[in-house]
């Protein structure tokens, strides 16, 4: 099969490297093609055959063709291909469907970003994925690919498993073919609400944990804050239209759980950092990489409030990270609210 991956970030790289026949074990190898946006990235991957940048000490595969900037055009990069995934983040992703409309591509798309688009003026509420796919690139078959994943532990053949999601059965089935293997398994979905809501706010949530083990509160309490989480993503999502079990998946829980706990994720230092009393600024800066859950937290809580659906840990992560409170009100908001009957 033959694979364009658009966007060199750790992601897009790490299955890239999956896709081309990693180090590790016996894969099925497809002719991958990796496209960056910066020409000088995508030189300088070429001659140390390695992303310095994203995923120092990895090697790429010697079959993965590196590519990019002006030197390597995107139209050229697209030219008969198979399969085409988009690694870029949420914010570049509507330009990428539209160019990709422009360029009638017919072949399976399916994108990596997780999150809710920034409202644009007059929009009202920021879309997901799939709702900006239907927006500006209607003629496109696509889908996403989600789950809980660290891109370095994909990169190095540790064992890991993802979601193909699609209202299209060959979206899914080339997204299966293309990554499924001995360290990837790939389990496919009808459900794209669902696994790309579960992408989304599981970002947000994954701050909230960080907060609580940041200020040291305990065990209990981050036990407490990922289940009712998860009850806040459910909700959220099957107000939107997807299906409740989707999120005792794993790119529901799943995916909750690692990004919440894993101290590879982004999300979570971003709580860590505000609860050693780093402003927001001082904590973004520091990653060197996108926290979607910062971008796309005011997004969840808008989208939650016109569907009447009760998120509130999301709006408790709003707070902080608009300044309204400190992370030790944020937390104090959330356990002085009235009781009630557990239910999801």
């Amino acid at each position: 099969m033959r694979i364009c991956v658009v966007g060199a970030g750790a992601w897009g790289t790490a299955l890239a490297v999956s896709a081309s026949g990693s180090a590790k074990g016996p894969q099925t190898s497809h002719a991958v093609t990796l496209w960056a946006r910066d020409a000088a990235q995508a030189q300088a991957m070429h001659a140390a055959r390695q992303n310095q940048r994203y995923l120092p000490g990895i090697d790429l595969p010697a079959g993965l063709r590196v590519t990019g900037g002006p030197d390597g055009p995107l139209a050229e990069a697209l030219e008969a291909q198979d399969l085409i995934i988009i690694a870029t983040p949420l914010a570049g992703l509507r330009g990428m469907l539209q160019r990709l409309q422009q360029a009638r591509v017919s072949v399976p798309v399916a994108w990596l970003s997780k999150g809710f688009e920034t409202a644009l003026p007059g929009q009202g509420a920021g879309l997901l994925a799939h709702e900006i796919r239907a927006q500006v690139a209607p003629g496109l078959r696509a889908g996403v690919l989600s789950g809980p994943s660290f891109a370095r532990e994909v990169a190095l053949g540790q064992p890991t498993a993802l979601v193909a999601a699609s209202e299209h059965a060959d979206v899914r089935a080339a997204l299966v073919s293309a990554f499924h293997g001995p360290a990837l398994r790939v389990y496919a979905s009808e459900d794209i609400v669902g696994v790309e809501v579960g992408g989304a706010v599981k970002n947000v949530l994954a701050i909230a944990t960080g907060l609580c083990d940041g200020l040291r509160l305990g065990l209990n309490a981050r036990a407490a804050l990922i289940t009712r989480g998860l009850a806040e993503m459910t909700r959220l999502g099957v107000a939107l239209g997807a299906r409740a079990d989707t999120f005792t998946g794993l790119s529901g829980l799943g995916d909750l759980v690692l990004t919440a706990t894993g101290d590879l994720s982004r999300n979570r230092q971003v709580g860590l950092l505000l609860a050693q009393g780093q402003t927001l600024a001082q904590a973004v800066a520091s990653l060197g990489h996108v926290a979607e859950g910062v971008y796309c937290a005011r997004t969840v809580l808008q989208r939650a409030r016109a569907l009447d659906v009760e998120m509130p840990i999301s709006e408790a992560v709003v707070t902080l990270l608009d300044g309204q409170r400190t992370p030790a009100q944020a937390i104090a908001s959330l356990m002085g609210r009235d009781a009630t009957v557990e239910q999801g």
